[in-house]
């Protein structure tokens, strides 16, 4: 959601026009307060979930590198390029009898 100063303003006029100028400040200070606990209590579940799973993680991290290394080349990778032979090769057949090409 994007706030540029001219939407903020508005809001500002709309809640100071609802709430009065008593009550504006403390509405605002309850919702920054509200605002802290929640960034609060997100980035303790942040680090709680990375503490969880850093164990699995790294069993799974562990079970692919071992993988990695104990398996042989991959199928599916492109063969090597043929060599070619220092002697020349029997060349193209030649054409059969009945070929159109020969008129």
């Amino acid at each position: 959601m994007n706030l540029d100063p001219e939407k903020l303003l508005v809001l500002l006029v709309i809640a100071l026009l609802v709430l009065g100028p008593q009550r504006l400040p403390q509405v605002a200070r309850s919702l920054g307060r509200g605002l802290a606990e929640f960034r609060k209590y997100t980035s303790g579940l942040q680090t709680e979930l990375r503490e969880v799973l850093a164990e699995p993680r790294a069993i799974i991290d562990t079970a692919v590198h071992e993988a990695a290394e104990a398996a042989p080349a991959s199928p599916l990778a492109p063969d090597p390029a043929p060599v070619a032979s220092a002697e020349p090769g029997p060349g193209p057949a030649p054409p059969a009898p009945d070929d159109p090409t020969l008129n």
